[in-house]
């Protein structure tokens, strides 16, 4: 991964956070209702069981085979992580990357210092199409 990455510096050459190829995307892909059944944490009896989507891991795996990067980032907490880990391997997703945590209850605002492209998943894994849409940005003083 680390040879995607381009070093930057500001006006006065100090090193700033390194960014990726233009050609590689960094794809951060939830779990639960996104490439298997909504499954809540109150329930980790159901992550073993559960089958995935198809298309989401034939997607997901070309997107891997492509070069670029792929990290699931859920809120699954920590607890949930080896029996995660175990369904992702089992059910041959490639990924790079698992991260637990994220925070409950959707209606996300991503804040950051580099793009940000949200994507809504809505029942099923394509290729990817360029949209106009609506969005919010911060105002200018």
């Amino acid at each position: 991964m680390s040879k995607d990455l381009i070093s930057l510096k500001n006006e006065k050459g100090e090193a700033l956070s390194p960014i990726l190829d233009p050609h590689v995307k960094n794809y951060l892909i939830d779990i639960d209702g996104t490439i298997t059944d909504d499954i809540p944490n109150e329930e980790p009896e159901r992550m073993v069981t559960c089958e995935p989507y198809q298309d989401a891991l034939e997607i997901i795996n070309k997107w891997y085979d492509e070069g670029h990067i792929i990290t699931f980032f859920t809120s699954r907490t920590e607890e949930h992580r080896s029996v995660t880990e175990e369904w992702l391997n089992n059910h041959n997703f490639k990924y790079h990357g698992l991260l637990v945590g994220k925070p409950r209850g959707g209606n996300y605002h991503w804040i950051d210092n580099h793009m940000v492209r949200a994507t809504r998943f809505k029942g099923k894994f394509t290729d990817l199409i360029l949209a106009m849409k609506e969005i919010e940005v911060f105002g200018e003083d």
